[in-house]
């Protein structure tokens, strides 16, 4: 019959396709569907494999990034490192061989995952000039550099060594790739100068120089000279892991019990744990993993989301941390003068399907930023910047569903990126990724990681608006106190000569006028001891003697010494408490304590509360919320949020002074 003919003609057309041949095909899918942003994915490419290299040999990454013009369309660009260098028989696969690497089956945060990145720049490059890449490594035992001359049979997914040498190189160890390509070279925010200056911001250990076409070369020096932790490997968490993953996982483990695969196969499992499990899910903890059918399976499955377990562990992944991504903003951004950096946050860790991740967000704020445009987002995923598919990036739609209305921001409707001088930086780690597509450029909107950001968003603009409020608190006490310290003098002098009387002591008048505690902070900085002398004043101002509770919020990992007086509570935390027993009406009391082994610029404010007093008398700390755990997304607006001022009917006091001279 006919039909069986075509079938059968049909069937003589289906071959494997190499999955070289499937990217060089499809090469939009690595990040390569224009000109402009291959120049940019190759680059990009380039620097995370020297970043990860020089990381996992716990180097302080050394990175040149060279990107020099050929022809009209056509450059080479030239990416070296300070890295441990490849040894000679892994040269050409890595750099050669699509969807080869170490760390794709890994479970630990790394910006490489797929195998696929400097290869498919490779591939790229080959494609479009036809020209093979040189690729240059030293490794400390040598005396020489192998160097090595290859394109991609993307038939065969295999390397093809055109030429290979010895060559003397002049590093003690790294690696030196030369790519040439089609592209064109562009600036605005998607530019390569942008794109390494928020790469230095989220890894503010590394030291990047670029050399761009035309133009003075760029140098983002090292902002520290400590490493990031170095990332464990762990097993899968059990919150989270799906049903065919965890199938698959109990085909092929050597565990001949269940709750031996539940212990030693999953993080956070204890033997206690796994017993419990195997109770909840009705099977015996003797039974054989490979044994279970679906519908047992299933109910395994159920019983371990349901699991109460410890969160995973922090080893497996690599935070910025509070204290370095503000050092970060600040040493690229130092030039906008912004006047106010948002402490900024590190959540704890949570899980998505079995994959432990972490959300970071700092703010910056005011400064040269421009006040009537929308604020820049800045996002980054394992310590890498995120530059194209911002509208359809998880972390953009994350700032988009906060109303920033509530913290300081212009946003029409309360959705979408708010208004106003600042710039937000969002950082998802991960040890895995949930991204788009194979080019990495936007974050998959998966639930847990959305209400993670979420929180964290609201926290840190929780930040910002203290500020705001204490700055414009103070501006308005601080006007309202000034004049009432000129104008009332003036008035008791001339008073007091008029009915030839001695001058009258004004501090109760004074302190009826103003009714408030004021709260100021001295932050003095030794250069020689690289020590912050800080000193927090706190002023009453009222009729009467009052009584307060002081409370500072320190950064994760900084310890306050030589505190005077002694604090009622430390925290490991950072969460400080002094009890100040009372203050007399016209009277100050003083909090002293110092903070060795910063920079200047890492600590300029400290986050301050008061509790066991009316928090509408006290300018310059906020209220503390109820649980001291600062949740700030349940606290503000709701119960314990301090009554917004009465606005004041406006005085004329420069007419009230003119009228004093008239006299």
């Amino acid at each position: 019959m006919p039909s069986i003919s075509i079938a059968e003609e049909l069937a003589k057309k289906q071959r494997e396709i190499s999955v070289s041949e499937f990217f060089e095909r499809n090469k939009q899918i690595l990040g390569y569907d224009s000109p402009t942003k291959a120049l940019l994915t190759v680059v990009k490419e380039g620097v995370e494999n020297s970043l990860d290299a020089t990381e996992e040999a716990e180097v302080l990454p050394d990175v040149l990034v060279e990107v020099n013009k050929v022809d009209k369309d056509e450059f080479l660009v030239v990416i070296e490192d300070n890295g441990p260098g490849i040894v000679k028989k892994e040269v050409p696969n890595v750099f050669g061989r699509l969807l080869y690497g170490s760390r794709f089956h890994a479970r630990r945060q790394s910006r490489g995952q797929q195998g696929l990145g400097i290869s498919g720049a490779v591939m790229y490059g080959q494609l479009t000039t036809g020209k093979a890449t040189k690729i240059t490594s030293k490794v400390e035992e040598e005396d020489v550099a192998y160097q090595v001359e290859l394109i991609v049979d993307t038939k065969k997914n295999m390397p093809n060594k055109v030429r290979e040498d010895r060559v003397i190189y002049e590093r003690a160890h790294g690696t030196r790739v030369e790519i040439p390509l089609r592209g064109r070279y562009g600036g605005g925010k998607q530019s390569i100068p942008e794109y390494l200056k928020a790469t230095a911001i989220v890894n503010p250990h590394a030291r990047i120089t670029y050399k761009p076409p035309e133009g003075e070369s760029m140098v983002l020096e090292r902002a520290t000279e400590d490493l990031p932790p170095k990332t464990k490997e762990i097993p899968p968490h059990p919150h989270g892991i799906e049903l065919g993953t965890l199938m698959q996982m109990m085909k092929e483990t050597k565990s001949y019990k269940l709750s031996a695969f539940l212990e030693e196969e999953f993080v956070r499992v204890s033997a206690r744990v796994a017993k419990e499990i195997c109770e909840s899910a009705g099977l015996d903890p003797e039974v054989k993993p490979k044994s279970l059918v679906l519908g047992q399976a299933k109910a395994l499955h159920e019983a371990m989301q349901s699991a109460k377990l410890m969160s995973p562990p922090t080893d497996c992944l690599g935070p910025i941390g509070e204290r370095l991504i503000k050092r970060g903003l600040k040493n690229v951004l130092g030039n906008l003068r912004p006047e106010f950096y948002a402490p900024p946050l590190t959540r704890d860790p949570s899980v998505y399907s079995g994959n432990p991740f972490q959300v970071e967000v700092g703010i910056v704020f005011g400064g040269d930023l421009p006040p009537d445009q929308p604020v820049e987002v800045l996002r980054f995923a394992n310590r890498v910047p995120l530059m194209y598919q911002a509208g359809g990036c998880a972390l953009t739609q994350a700032v988009g569903n906060v109303d920033w209305r509530r913290y300081g921001l212009e946003q029409r409707g309360g959705q979408g990126l708010p208004f106003g001088p600042a710039i937000i930086l969002v950082h998802v780690c991960s040890t895995k990724i949930p991204f788009t597509s194979e080019a990495k450029e936007a974050v998959a909107t998966v639930d847990d990681i959305m209400t993670e950001l979420d929180l964290a968003l609201k926290e840190c603009g929780r930040r910002l608006k203290t500020h705001l409020t204490k700055k414009a608190h103070r501006a308005k006490t601080k006007e309202k106190f000034e004049i009432v310290q000129l104008i009332l003098p003036r008035i008791a002098e001339k008073s007091a000569k008029i009915v030839n009387k001695k001058i009258p002591i004004l501090d109760a008048t004074i302190t009826k006028i103003m009714g408030v505690v004021w709260i100021d902070e001295t932050i003095a900085y030794d250069k020689k001891q690289k020590r912050h002398n800080v000193t927090i004043n706190v002023h009453n101002f009222t009729s009467a003697g009052k009584k307060l509770n002081i409370h500072l919020l320190l950064p994760r990992g900084l310890e306050a010494k030589s505190m005077d007086p002694k604090p009622a509570e430390i925290r490991d935390d950072g969460k400080i408490s002094w009890e100040l027993k009372r203050i007399d009406s016209v009277a100050k009391d003083s909090i002293s304590f110092v903070l060795d082994g910063l920079d200047e610029a890492e600590y300029d404010e400290s986050d301050l509360y008061v509790s066991g007093i009316n928090p509408g008398l006290v300018i310059g700390a906020e209220p503390l919320p109820g649980d001291w755990e600062l949740n700030y997304s349940d606290f503000e607006g709701e119960e314990g949020a301090p009554p917004e001022p009465e606005e004041e009917g406006e005085i004329d006091y420069d007419e009230t002074e003119e009228s004093l001279d008239d006299e």
